[in-house]
């Protein structure tokens, strides 16, 4: 093979990637040399991603360089090409995909960890992403989101000059680049928080079609998975015919042999985005299957029943009325205290705190205890998460599955032969604590009961979601399904429930407003 010309866009990360693919070439005895092309989202920086003419403005240039064989490879980060390609030309290999978390940067004095994001309230937040935009007003719709163009430094160095409180960033670049955050509070957003852009964090490898010897040289770099997990995103979006500034996400990664797809639609940067959540064992007719999901005229429940009481300006209420969802939010139990004084003896030598629950949060504060500044803070999912920062103090472990025995096990490797105190309810099934190795010291609090109201009376909603096993308890006490009523399940244990009486049910990702709001918008009412 000869020696091979790789082109490039010239920014530190492009050279970083282009390099990257050049080392990995070299392992399998090629030799390459690069080529820095200017493309013209690198020419034009006072202008707005989507204020740009066509499409590819990240990669036109490059793909030109192909089409006239003055370089036989270009590298570009995934996300950035059109979902069709330039007659003539080929994605002949993919990179195993980096972390597509997206990171907050947030200037030291602008933090407030008591604040979802861990954001003071009003904060200007930095992004170009119309994606990124919807996403982040939705769960924050107080902060004030402005432009933010130039590559990665260039950015990050525009934070550190105050001209924004806040940044929104890949953490796949930021990886790459090896950049000292150390000076920035850091928010990691989550892909299940965030839904990223279709094929984040993956480096595409072009080339000219008719190059055969050089594709077959590049399967050997070619990481099949990650492959097959973006053609599914990327083909999402070329269904809703969008481009890069479409306020469109979509994730697909492969867990314990499922495909579990995240995707997150809005019409414009500051309309509130719908998000849609699959598990499925194999990605036939997937990405079809997602865009019907979005059809405007697909036929929604009109009213939903939720056995919790829902804030007036909550995510899961606003994602519901954007639809004209009418919500029936009541708590069919009540919960009591049965420690009103905690004996300091429990938070001797503690090193863990784990939370099952809103409600265990909230009654272990009311106690009011000392501790001490070592403890580390787990929780069960982002709902405790939130319930835990308002006392002022951040999770050092969230759960992000609604699998119960995925966060135990996941838990517990973080714990090993630590002491760890689990306030709870009285009657919890200790799902967490019955997976900890022997070597981790429990320290069990039960703090509150929950008591079952009587004379429950039924709903007529079309979908009723079950936020604890306590809550099916109480309403199948008086009253049995209509014919056509979906259930929802939080969580494992509410699901048990449901397996026991035979009834059929959905379970959310994320036990939290965002899984509830995506498990809704998927059913399909008859």
């Amino acid at each position: 093979m000869k020696r091979l010309i790789i082109g490039t866009r010239g920014s530190d990360l492009a050279l970083w990637q282009a390099n990257f693919i050049k080392d990995t070439l070299a392992g399998i005895g090629v030799d390459a040399d690069l080529k820095i092309i200017k493309t013209q989202g690198d020419k034009i920086l006072n202008l707005r991603l989507d204020k740009l003419e066509g499409k590819g403005f990240f990669t036109k240039e490059l793909e030109e360089e192909l089409l006239n064989a003055t370089i036989d490879i270009a590298v570009h980060s995934h996300k950035d090409l059109p979902t069709v390609h330039p007659a003539g030309l080929t994605i002949a290999a993919v990179t195993e995909r980096e972390d597509a978390s997206e990171l907050l940067l947030i200037l030291k004095d602008c933090v407030d960890v008591t604040q979802k994001l861990s954001l003071k309230t009003g904060a200007m937040v930095g992004t170009s992403s119309n994606r990124r935009k919807a996403q982040i007003l939705a769960l924050r719709p107080d902060l004030n989101i402005e432009d933010l163009r130039g590559n990665v430094p260039t950015r990050i160095q525009k934070l550190r000059d105050e001209n924004y409180d806040a940044i929104l960033i890949a953490k796949a670049g930021v990886n790459r680049l090896n950049i000292d955050l150390s000076e920035f509070h850091v928010e990691v957003v989550d892909t299940t928080e965030l839904v990223p852009a279709p094929a984040q964090g993956a480096l595409a490898i072009q080339i000219r079609e008719n190059d055969t010897e050089l594709f077959d040289l590049l399967q050997k770099i070619n990481h099949a998975e990650t492959a097959e997990e973006i053609a599914v995103e990327r083909k999402v979006l070329n269904l809703f015919e969008g481009g890069c500034h479409m306020p469109l996400g979509c994730y697909c990664k492969k867990e314990n042999g499922m495909y579990e797809v995240w995707t997150s639609k809005a019409e414009t940067d500051e309309d509130f985005p719908d998000r849609l959540f699959y598990r499925v064992d194999r990605l036939d007719g997937l990405a079809e299957k997602i865009v019907s999901k979005f059809a405007a005229d697909r036929k929604k429940p009109s009213k939903v029943f939720i056995s919790r009481e829902i804030g007036e300006h909550s995510y899961f209420r606003k994602a519901l009325e954007k639809h004209s969802i009418e919500i029936e939010g009541r708590s069919l139990i009540r919960t009591f205290p049965i420690v009103n004084v905690l004996d300091p003896f429990y938070l001797k030598n503690i090193d863990w705190i784990f939370f099952s629950s809103r409600n265990a949060v909230e009654y272990f504060f009311k106690l009011k205890p000392t501790l001490s500044k070592k403890v580390q803070y787990g929780v069960v999912g982002r709902g405790s998460e939130d319930a835990l920062r308002k006392y002022n103090e951040l999770a050092d472990y969230v759960g992000e599955s609604g699998d119960i025995k995925e966060v135990a096990e996941d838990f517990a490797k973080l714990v090993t032969g630590k002491t760890v105190l689990f306030p709870r309810a009285q009657d919890s099934l200790l799902s967490i604590q019955k997976s900890l190795d022997e070597s981790t010291k429990v320290v069990d609090l039960p703090i509150y009961e929950t008591v079952v109201e009587d004379d429950i009376d039924p709903t007529a909603a079309e979908v009723l979601i079950f936020t604890s096993p306590s809550n099916v308890d109480a309403y199948f006490a008086d009253n049995l399904l209509d014919p056509g009523q979906q259930v929802i399940a939080i969580g494992n244990s509410t699901g048990k429930k449901f397996d026991e009486m035979g009834v059929q049910y959905a379970l959310p990702y994320s036990p939290d407003e965002i899984g509830l709001a995506e498990a809704v918008f998927g059913i399909d009412i008859k």
